[in-house]
C-alpha cells in the first residue's frame, strides 16, 4: 500500500431535475469526511448534463472512509437525499500512486486597490 494512503471514490448520478438539490444537500456531507480522519476531499459535478457527480476522499486507510460512510451522521444525510440520486452506491478504493497540485495565485486586495486607483 502507498504511504500516501488511499483514495475512496463514489460515483453519484442525480435523478433528472434533481442535480441542484442533490448538490446542496450532499456538499456538506462530502466535506464531513474530514471529521473522520481524511486528509482531503473533493466533490465534482459534470459540466455536461449536470447529473453526474464524483466524490473523492483521501484517507489513511479504507477503515477511515468506512467509518465516515456508515456513520449515523452520513446515513441521515443519505436518507434526506433519497429520491435525488440513483442507487446502488458502491464506493471504490484506489491506491494513490502519485498526486500533486499547483497552488492558485494569491492576489493581494491592497495591491489590487492600488492598481485600480492609479
Amino acid at each position: 500500500m502507498s504511504e500516501q494512503g488511499i483514495a475512496a471514490h463514489v460515483k453519484w448520478t442525480a435523478n433528472p431535475f434533481q442535480g441542484d438539490r442533490f448538490e446542496q444537500i450532499w456538499l456538506p456531507a462530502a466535506e464531513a469526511v474530514l471529521d473522520f480522519g481524511a486528509t482531503g476531499w473533493a466533490f465534482f459535478r459534470a459540466k455536461d448534463g449536470l447529473l453526474d457527480f464524483a466524490q473523492w476522499a483521501f484517507v489513511p486507510t479504507k477503515g477511515h472512509f468506512e467509518r465516515y460512510w456508515y456513520s449515523d451522521e452520513i446515513g441521515e444525510v443519505r436518507a434526506r437525499a433519497v429520491g435525488l440520486f440513483q442507487v446502488p452506491l458502491l464506493p471504490t478504493y484506489h491506491t494513490i500512486a502519485g498526486m500533486g497540485s499547483l497552488a492558485p495565485a494569491v492576489t493581494s486586495v491592497t495591491a489590487d486597490a492600488a492598481t485600480d486607483s492609479a
